[in-house]
């Protein structure tokens, strides 16, 4: 066991939102520690990160590449590549960062930025191989790269089934939702899709029929298949076990839907700690939204440690 209580941050993931926040607290000349877990990211599948100006198409693998050798050139921050256990107040006052190896971690401050776990159907045949490239969670991320296809999507509400011909339309003149019979408001969102020439068909989808993730057929559990080269769907997500229990220790206020609770400066409900990145917000995830959100947390947490420092 090990302690680095000198440091005036950990940041628990090193994603867009942890790295940025890195670079932040860098160039106010904060010691950090970046706690960096060995898995493999969360954007792996896809082929490229996109809408994020000077890195619009560059892999994910390159994204984190160029970050750590911005991040090298200053010797106030450290990498400590491993999984977190947990994040716990320690006894001195801060927080204690426990390591899957026994070691742990201490600093008066800790920015949470671990992303989240995207809960995928274990259920549909043909999934995991599309996902990232065929099957899109979200038509800003890769509905260029799809562009002119024939789409459909997964809906869990009438609003999004009906909006969805309109929302789409930027990318496909071709789209419909798919739902369950039982949905409320269901003969609405229908009328609302087959005015902008989409459509909602009720089913189940079982199998995703694909030549090496690229998709072309979407059977339904009665048998039918739906001929479409796009999938869009939003898987259900939940938050990283190391969140989760941190959540349920520090008694973080969450969302229904289990996010983080932060304010303005990206502090959640527990003084010294900090959240940002995917973890806060189910609407917005993306590569800029969450830089915008570790910048801002590097921000806060800088002048937090000023004012203290001047109080003291």
């Amino acid at each position: 066991m090990s302690s680095h209580a000198d440091h005036t941050t950990v940041i628990v993931g090193a994603g867009p939102a942890g790295l940025t926040a890195a670079l932040g607290l860098a160039r106010y000349r904060h010691p950090v520690i970046v706690v960096d877990s060995p898995r493999a990211p969360r954007n792996s599948a896809s082929a490229g990160v996109h809408g994020h100006i000077g890195m619009d198409g560059v892999t994910p693998a390159e994204f984190r590449e160029r970050a750590w050798r911005e991040l090298s050139r200053y010797t106030t921050v450290e990498r400590l590549e491993g999984d977190a256990d947990s994040v716990s107040s320690a006894p001195g006052g801060g927080f204690r960062v426990a390591l899957g190896g026994g070691e742990t971690v201490e600093a008066r401050t800790v920015l949470l930025a671990t992303g989240v776990v995207d809960v995928h159907p274990a259920d549909v045949d043909g999934f995991a191989e599309c996902w990232g490239r065929s099957v899109i969670h979200c038509p800003f991320c890769l509905g260029e790269e799809n562009a002119g296809r024939r789409w459909a999507t997964v809906a869990d509400n009438a609003e999004l089934a009906g909006l969805s011909a309109v929302a789409f339309r930027a990318w496909s003149e071709d789209t419909i939702a798919i739902c369950q019979e039982s949905m409320p408001g269901l003969e609405t969102a229908r009328a609302t899709a087959r005015s902008r020439r989409g459509d909602v068909v009720t089913g189940t989808v079982r199998r995703l029929h694909h030549r090496e993730g690229s998709l072309y057929g979407i059977e339904l559990a009665d048998g039918r298949v739906l001929e479409r080269q796009t999938l869009v769907w939003t898987p259900r997500q939940r938050q990283q076990p190391v969140v989760q229990r941190a959540a349920e220790e520090l008694k973080l206020t969450v969302d229904d839907a289990g996010f983080v609770g932060v304010d303005a400066s990206q502090c959640t409900s527990v003084p010294g700690l900090y959240a940002a990145g995917d973890l806060t917000s189910r609407w917005k995830q993306s590569v800029t939204a969450s830089t915008a959100a570790g910048a801002a947390a590097a921000d806060a947490i800088h002048m937090s440690a000023l004012l203290g420092a001047v109080h003291h």
